[in-house]
């Protein structure tokens, strides 16, 4: 966990544009939303009709957010014209539009995301009866009288409220939901879950769980947490009872509440969370200062956001230039007596250098903060739509002030540089004047993926203007292409770009956002074995390098790079509602490989193959038998055929791979019947054979040397199945299976049911025999086998090689374990959301301004994690690069010296180390040619 935390708190239906019409293969796509909220919020969502009112850059982003989630409709409001200003961040803005209605122009372009969500668009006053219609209604660019008349309408009229809000470097977000608004699930984590080791008998009960020896973990539960109880001998009672409060009381105990008159505890049962639904309650004045728990917190949090939301919209007569584009010292003076007559809180003094600060770039209108406010605000309306996750209660201040120039800096913003100059770039300039655009402008850097993430972040660059001007350069790489499922997160992708490469087509689309960015797209790996392209020359001549990848290892290798030639980067990710950002700076900043990772979950791999107590056990070992059945034998087997001799390279594992090589021959099937008649086989040996060969070697009633139950604990005794064709799960794990091998022996699939039906009717299987003298581990280090020598199994995988989940299903009913839904994730493979991507990309992009203004004080940095569901933003200072040992300074140290050139030779290499200190020279550069490598 980061450091430190900043939690979130803080008439007339007028005339309409009809939505674009789409059709053809392409207008239907996945929903990964529905993996991450779950099916009954999908519903709900599905059902709700938002309003988004201006369309300026933030309202934009909220739109198009939501419309990819895949609400009922969306219908974007505003009653102005394009400015020059608004192409700053409206990314749906061009040139050729200025004079023209932003909603309108928006619309055509919104209504391209999803054809499932149709979108309106709407340019008369927001009168009551128009504002009746809809289920949420969000505000932004909004003046305070139209804010207190709406949200005190919605209030009353139990509609969603959401207010939203961005000046230059500072925003605002406001929530109503309504006085009775019940949260469903509050929290995006799975249920924790346990098997009992031990129940007591007393008042009150002491529940003791299995701990995992292996992996020296407890349990997940915690103080306060609702439990129930199944699959428990002995003591019944809690089988049928109702959820019960849990109190904490060790690693591996708790107390459930009084159970001194229940029979006594036999062995066995789970106790899993259960999620009680909560009731909130919000009022429905935007100037209510709000009971809260933390005052040392809240209470600063709100009086920030109340002073922004009314000094920013109060402009009495006397401040005649209020909110102009010029850091005007005059002006700042007047906002500052303004804000003395507001009296906000008792507690807090008023900060007179926030309030100068928010003056000089209250106008500005940048694209990052838009991006940021605008995911937060979008999975807002998400939650009030569907109930699911915890809601802001109700006020989020935010700003990014340490984006400005250092003191120290040469540069500093004057009235003058800072002034309009009709340009597209007129609201970043506000904030940051005129030379620092130009610096943008001829920034080269590298983004390194095109997917959900790496769409936002090329939106970003091309709204701020990053290499749009002469000199610069963005070259963006990826090897993927565009699929069906990319469609509902990254954004710049339509239907008929399926099947086209990634990079080239993001590139393309942003280019008609900014025609003066200078990007090209390129579909080359970033590797060991591409360091011939991106070489020397590549990577000197970077100014920074943005990683956009959801491989660990290639983002390691990225920052190896990066560190051997000096150049910052800037790491990010997603997973669901959670994200990271995190900056490396040369010399300043700890690197990918010294940062803490979050470790991967692990299962030791007895526990996978013979002892699962969870879903996701079953589900890994799904994914396991997935990968030897369908993927590695067919790579041995297409190997082999190439290069017979490549076996002659595996040593230890050559017979092992020929033995597969020589069953993958005997196995190829003819037609549609072989291929179900393996699938049957296969059905009786891991569901029922396997089962019983273990029940063999331990009966029910087995003891260990100790004398104590052997199935007990986190080992649930095991039931083989018994096949039944009219069963679902049973048979839709033939037809998966029977599908799986035929394609993999290209042959073709049948599509008569009846075919399927005939053949395992007709199949008759030898029955059960032991076999005697098999040995089955009980601990990893009993596990000799070649292939198990990695101990224990990660949770990585790809999304092509899902496993099918009717075979986690099968394995769970052998064991007693709850199943699986199809839209239950295991791994760290979950998909990446809209609202997510687009916050985290904000966030990047606020830590590129710091890089191009140079910043060298590492307060200066921001590392972020953020959490949408919780809702939780941390926001801490990187970690300054540790020194490592006395004969290396530290990670970034270099030794500047002076060479000629004549004396580069066979020798130069220990002659550099011995005038350096150093024991090994890995590369030497004179300014931009390289002399030794």
């Amino acid at each position: 966990m980061p450091p430190s935390s900043i939690p979130l708190f803080i008439g007339d239906q007028g005339s309409w544009k009809m939505p674009f019409k789409e059709s053809g293969a392409g207008a239907s796509c996945a929903f990964p939303p529905s993996y991450v909220l779950g099916y009954e919020a999908m519903q709900k969502i599905v059902g709700a009709a938002v309003l988004v009112s201006g369309m300026k850059g933030l309202g934009v982003e909220i739109a198009k957010n939501v419309i990819l989630a895949g609400v009922k409709s969306v219908t974007v409001h505003d009653q102005s014209e394009t400015q020059w200003s608004d192409l700053s961040s409206q990314f749906y803005l061009s040139e050729n539009d200025v004079g023209k209605n932003r909603a309108l122009v928006s619309q055509c372009h919104l209504a391209e995301l999803n054809a499932h969500v149709p979108v309106y668009a709407y340019t008369n006053e927001l009168s009551e009866s128009f504002l009746s219609t809809f289920q949420v209604v969000v505000l932004s660019n909004s003046p305070l009288e139209e804010q207190l008349r709406i949200s005190d309408f919605c209030h009353s009229k139990n509609i969603c409220f959401v207010l939203v809000d961005t000046k230059g470097l500072a925003g605002q977000l406001f929530c109503d939901f309504g006085e009775h608004f019940i949260v469903r699930n509050p929290s995006e984590a799975e249920p924790a879950s346990a098997a009992i080791h031990h129940i007591t008998q007393s008042n009150p009960g002491i529940v003791t769980v299995a701990c995992d020896n292996e992996e020296r973990q407890g349990h997940r539960f915690e103080d306060g947490d609702w439990v129930k109880f199944s699959g428990v001998e002995g003591m019944t009672e809690l089988n049928t009872s109702e959820p019960c409060l849990i109190r904490l009381k060790g690693t591996c105990s708790l107390e459930v509440g009084d159970t001194s008159s229940f029979s006594p505890y036999k062995c066995g049962g789970i106790i899993t969370q259960v999620k009680i639904p909560q009731k909130h309650s919000y009022v429905c004045s935007l100037l209510w200062l709000p009971h809260v728990s933390n005052p040392e917190q809240d209470i600063v949090s709100f009086c920030r956001s109340l002073l922004f939301l009314q000094v920013a919209h109060c402009k009495p007569p006397q401040i005649d230039s209020f909110l102009i584009f010029t850091p005007q010292q005059a002006d700042a003076d007047k906002m500052v007596e303004l804000a003395q007559t507001i009296s906000v809180s008792k507690e807090e003094e008023l900060q007179e250098d926030l309030v100068r600060t928010f003056s000089y770039g209250c106008s500005g209108d940048l694209s990052p903060i838009n991006a940021f406010i605008g995911g937060l605000a979008a999975q807002e309306v998400l939650k009030a739509a569907s109930g699911k996750f915890t809601p802001l209660d109700q006020w989020l201040y935010f700003d990014a002030y340490e984006c400005l120039p250092e003191e120290e800096n040469t540069v500093q913003l004057t009235e003058e540089d800072c002034a309009p100059r009709g340009s597209r770039y007129d609201g970043q300039i506000a904030v940051f004047g005129n030379t620092f655009q130009e610096w943008l402008g001829k920034q080269k850097y590298f983004v390194v993926g095109a997917g959900a993430i790496g769409c936002e972040l090329l939106k970003n660059f091309a709204m701020i203007g990053l290499a749009a001007s002469e000199g610069g350069s963005i070259t963006v790489t990826d090897m993927d292409t565009i699929e069906y499922s990319n469609l509902n997160r990254q954004f710049l992708f339509r239907p008929g770009d399926v099947s086209k490469q990634k990079s080239e087509v993001a590139a393309a689309a942003v280019k008609l956002m900014n025609r003066h960015i200078n990007v090209s797209a390129q579909q080359n790996q970033v590797g060991p074995d591409t360091e011939h392209f991106y070489g020397d020359d590549f990577f000197l001549g970077l100014d920074g390098v943005a990683s956009a990848l959801d491989s660990l290892q290639a983002r390691k290798y990225l920052c190896q790079r990066c560190v051997q030639y000096c150049k910052p980067l800037l790491d990010s990710g997603t997973e669901g509602t959670r994200g990271h950002v995190q900056v490396f700076v040369p010399f300043l900043t700890e690197s990918f490989g010294q940062a803490q990772e979050e470790e991967e979950t692990q299962y030791p791999l007895c526990t996978l193959r013979h002892f699962p107590s969870t879903i996701q056990h079953t589900l890994q070992w799904a994914r396991d038998q997935f990968e030897g059945l369908f993927k590695t034998k067919a790579e041995n087997v297409n190997t082999f055929l190439k290069d017979p001799s490549f076996l002659e390279s595996q040593e230890m594992e050559a017979v092992k791979m020929l033995e597969s090589v020589r069953i993958s021959f005997q196995e190829k099937p003819c037609n549609w019947r072989d291929c179900v008649v393996w699938a049957r086989r296969l059905w009786e040996r891991l569901f029922s054979h396997d089962i019983q060969q273990l029940l063999h070697n331990f009966p029910p009633e087995h003891e260990t040397s100790s004398g104590l139950p052997f199935w007990s604990g986190p080992k649930r005794c095991p039931q083989p199945l018994k096949f039944d064709s009219s069963h679902t799960t049973h048979k839709t794990f033939i037809l998966a299976a029977s599908h799986l091998f035929a394609s993999t022996h290209k042959l073709r699939v049948s599509e008569d049911d009846s075919v399927t039906s005939q053949v395992l009717f007709g199949s008759h299987l030898p029955p059960f025999q032991p076999l005697q003298g098999v040995h089955i581990p009980l601990t990893d280090q009993e596990m000799q086998n070649p292939q198990d020598s990695v101990g224990k199994r990660s949770l990585l995988f790809s999304p092509l090689s899902l496993p099918p989940f009717s075979a986690a299903n099968l394995r769970a009913e052998n064991y007693g374990i709850p199943p699986a839904d199809k839209l239950q994730i295991v791994g760290r493979i979950v998909p990446a959301i809209a609202t997510t991507t687009t916050a985290v990309a904000g966030l990047v992009c606020l830590e590129l301004y710091k890089l191009v203004w140079r910043h060298r004080r590492l307060s200066s940095y921001r590392n972020s994690f953020l959490q949408l569901s919780e809702p939780l933003l941390n926001r801490f200072q990187p970690l300054s690069s540790r020194p490592i040992y006395k004969v290396r300074p530290g990670l970034w140290a270099h030794h500047a010296l002076k060479v000629e050139r004549s004396s580069v030779g066979p020798a130069f290499p220990s002659r550099l180390a011995g005038r350096a200190g150093r024991r090994e020279t890995l590369c030497a550069f004179r300014w931009a040619a390289v002399l030794y490598t």
